[in-house]
């Protein structure tokens, strides 16, 4: 079943393109508004219509219906409005900088959203009538997205700086909660005496008297390791002295953690039942989780097609779309495919591109792998470096070196700032737009 454009071009234009508080590209299918022609508002110049607003309206109606507390739809129906005033604005504000979008550059974006959604062009051309767009409307939605990415890039992302120090006291913020969140690591000790299956009352409190005499020497300075030796009755006859080994709070039962929990070191719990018996517990270790930052980590393949005057970008398309086909209907592997058309250093290693992080590559390629299954073939995407096919082999956290971590936190912290800064400069430019509000329909 082709799952709606409505719900998957939502949300992934905004990664893709890099564009935050404006209207999704997706609508809704034609059949289900009524097409109303009636200015309900007016930016600037430029007129904002009733059935822009139905719309973006019926898209956050969709999102809505998966939140916890559910909007009216008149608050939709204005929060729509909001967001294409808003879109609006930041469109006129990028055509008045000067900034252009060419074809090359709405084409690159047009194949992107198909690669995202895992299929191809025509499919995606096929399937915009389903969601009361054409084509047309389709790309001319996307030159204003790129309008905004673009004035984002110039007016904010440039400026945003961040120091050695900024980063480094970000580095530790990120450290200490990742520490607060690794399960910290004990040694203890234990002394089981063991209440035999099916015991009567009688033996139960003979057993549990034992234990707490056991803890009471222990308290009193007796060797709790000549104890453990003497009378334990664990399977290793307490032959370590009871020692049960330094390891992480989830390998050990809950009911032991919770036993030592207010312990320091050195000191003796009382004794805790379990189906085996009473256990008296003694603290020898605690030790915090370790402070290691590790991310996420991605190993991937491509083949790469580049563009010229021999190859245009719907050629690299075109062959790359068939050598998919060859790929997934097993004719052909992919490493083997690499060898013979990449055109790229990686051909030689079959593709293979080897472990990599976030922001390592160009974004349009990286949004498609973040996205993309474990052993699935891409549909062609393109980037400023040409058309690619893309496999994910394997993903896993991975640790990272002193200097990666400081380069991941100078980046994160830079995009915090970013978004911060984004956020304040689309107020500034809203509030500066002329927004002429009109009686709608609602």
């Amino acid at each position: 079943m082709n799952k709606p454009l409505t719900s998957i071009l939502s949300g992934l234009l905004v990664a893709l393109l890099g564009s935050v508080a404006v209207a999704s590209l997706a609508a809704t299918p034609s059949a289900a508004v009524q097409t109303v022609n009636r200015i309900v508002a007016v930016v600037n110049s430029e007129p904002v219509t009733d059935h822009e607003v139905q719309q973006v309206s019926a898209q956050l109606a969709q999102e809505n219906a998966r939140a916890p507390q559910r909007l009216s739809a008149n608050e939709l129906y204005k929060q729509a409005l909001d967001r294409l005033i808003t879109e609006k604005a930041l469109q006129q504000q990028a055509r008045d900088t000067g900034i252009t979008i060419d074809k090359d550059a709405i084409d690159q974006a047009e194949m992107n959203v198909a690669a995202n959604n895992q299929i191809t062009l025509e499919q995606l051309h096929q399937r915009l009538p389903q969601e009361g767009l054409t084509v047309a409307a389709f790309r001319e939605k996307l030159k204003g997205q790129l309008l905004i990415n673009r004035l984002r890039e110039r007016e904010v992302e440039g400026k945003a700086r961040v120091s050695d120090l900024e980063a480094e006291q970000y580095l530790q913020t990120l450290l200490a909660k990742q520490a607060s969140q690794t399960p910290q690591e004990l040694n203890l000790a234990m002394i089981l005496v063991a209440v035999p299956e099916g015991a009567s009352a009688d033996v139960r409190q003979q057993k549990l008297t034992l234990a707490r005499e056991m803890a009471r020497q222990a308290r009193a300075g007796e060797s709790f390791e000549a104890l453990a030796r003497q009378y334990s009755n664990a399977a290793d006859k307490g032959a370590n002295g009871g020692e049960l080994g330094l390891r992480t709070e989830d390998r050990y039962p809950e009911l032991f953690v919770q036993a030592v929990a207010r312990l320091k070191t050195g000191e003796i719990s009382d004794p805790v039942e379990s189906g085996a018996g009473f256990h008296v517990l003694k603290l020898l270790q605690r030790k915090a989780g370790a402070a290691a930052l590790s991310v996420m980590q991605t190993h991937p393949r491509h083949i790469l097609l580049r563009t010229s005057s021999q190859m245009s970008q719907a050629q690299a398309v075109a062959k790359l779309q068939g050598l998919r086909q060859q790929i997934v209907s097993r004719k052909a592997e992919f490493a083997q495919v690499a060898r013979q058309w990449s055109q790229d250093g990686s051909a030689p290693s079959g593709g293979d591109l080897g472990w990599v992080r976030a922001g390592m590559f160009v974004p349009e390629f990286e949004q498609v792998m973040d996205r993309l299954p474990l052993n699935t073939v891409s549909e062609p995407v393109v980037s400023r470096f040409g058309v690619h096919l893309i496999e994910v082999l394997e993903r896993k956290p991975m640790p990272v070196s002193s200097a990666d971590a400081r380069e991941i936190a100078r980046n994160a912290l830079r995009e915090k700032k970013i978004e911060e800064a984004y956020t304040r400069w689309v107020e500034d430019v809203r509030s500066r737009a002329y927004v002429e509000m009109r009686d709608s329909p609602q």
